[in-house]
């Protein structure tokens, strides 16, 4: 299959100036949309019909207990990639007009810990709480000190070097966790109450665990977490480059994509995936996913141009961090009641009702981000 020389280049991967990528935008927007309430469809509909396919759907909706893998445990890793993909275009342009990297890196410390600042205040409140109840481990923490440390090595490591990160992370990773004893259960043992994260977290995280004994967004476990933005970086910068045509590009992106899918369940018959440990084979699992989405997203796009109704995303994507810090002080759902409530219990049908019931929340959250996009508000950290 030939997608190289006959289509041509979007503008994105011309030298200047460099564009921002839509299909990011949009595959942003794509994975917040289930965040901000898309797989609440599947519950409702679960909840009210007989529908195997919608029990099938709200359960890829749910986490594994443990291990294992389904599709709403690639939310989080595939939004740490997109980070990661949007570094070359950012931080890597400044470099190349050769800004100081000490200011950078001075940024890049500044973001990390101000998104640990928010995942506090997103769990806990504005400091309500003694300091034995308060949960610090985080979604935005993790995201936060994962990118930090990614674009960190990206700052002052060369392409090869970031490789070396990359892979030595992964398996110092595997080999930390099968290898160091825990105190009363020994060494390897990757049960809630016996694994090493869970243990570390127990002991020097203040404050409360999300599972008492374990917090799936823990210390230890973040750090295999910035390989999934270093892979972003590594797909960032291929889609940046102007000597590759796009049938180049979208041929690594899926065949590193498929290579990391198999090599990733290989290795879980000897380190399971797992998403409460962030396991190595669940980083290659996650990025490779991670890849083939990019990879349609931009083919479809950034290549062929196929744009229209990329504008319900695009503003999910553009103010993702707005949203997902906004259902703290907004009630979405009682708005979208008084508009649409009364003639939503008029319904007979159950399964319309409840999926109405969701849309409506939906669409209240999507129409304050568009004002927002309108007026060209968007919150960056």
């Amino acid at each position: 299959m030939s997608l190289a020389s006959t289509v041509p280049e979007p503008a994105v991967a011309q030298p200047v100036p460099v564009k921002r990528l839509l299909s990011l935008d949009t595959l942003r927007g794509f994975d917040m949309f289930w965040i901000m309430g898309g797989d609440e469809i599947f519950y409702a509909l679960a909840k009210t019909t007989t529908w195997g396919w919608a029990a099938f759907m709200a359960d890829q909706f749910t986490h594994p207990e443990w291990n294992g893998f389904r599709f709403y445990d690639l939310i989080f890793p595939l939004f740490l990639f997109m980070a990661g993909v949007s570094t070359p275009f950012s931080i890597g342009s400044r470099l190349q007009k050769g800004d100081d990297k000490g200011p950078l890196a001075r940024k890049i410390i500044t973001r990390g810990i101000t998104l640990v600042i928010f995942g506090i205040i997103y769990n806990n409140g504005f400091f309500v709480k003694p300091l034995e109840e308060i949960r610090f481990c985080s979604v935005l923490g993790r995201i936060g000190l994962a990118g930090m440390f990614a674009q960190l090595i990206y700052v002052y490591a060369n392409r090869r070097a970031q490789y070396f990160w990359f892979f030595g992370i992964l398996l110092g990773y595997w080999a930390a966790l099968m290898l160091i004893p825990v105190p009363g259960c020994g060494a390897g043992v990757l049960t809630m109450a016996c694994s090493l994260p869970g243990y570390v977290d127990r002991l020097l995280v203040p404050g409360k665990l999300y599972l008492t004994i374990h917090d799936p967004e823990g210390l230890l476990s973040t750090v295999p977490a910035i390989c999934n933005a270093l892979l972003g970086m590594y797909a960032g910068a291929l889609l940046k480059e102007y000597t590759s045509t796009a049938g180049q590009k979208m041929k690594t992106l899926i065949g590193v994509g498929v290579a990391f899918l198999v090599l990733g369940w290989l290795w879980d018959n000897i380190f399971p995936i797992n998403k409460n440990l962030w396991t190595s084979s669940f980083v290659l699992v996650t990025g490779g996913c991670s890849l083939l989405l990019l990879a349609l997203f931009y083919w479809i796009i950034d290549v062929r141009q196929y744009q229209k109704g990329t504008i319900l995303f695009t503003v999910i994507g553009m103010n993702s961090i707005l949203i997902y810090l906004a259902v703290l002080i907004i009630n979405f759902e009682h708005i979208a009641d008084f508009f649409f409530g009364g003639l939503i219990h008029q319904l007979t049908s159950e399964p319309l009702k409840a999926v109405l019931t969701v849309a409506g929340m939906i669409l209240m959250k999507w129409l304050f981000l568009y004002i927002l996009y309108q007026k060209k508000i968007f919150l960056r950290v």
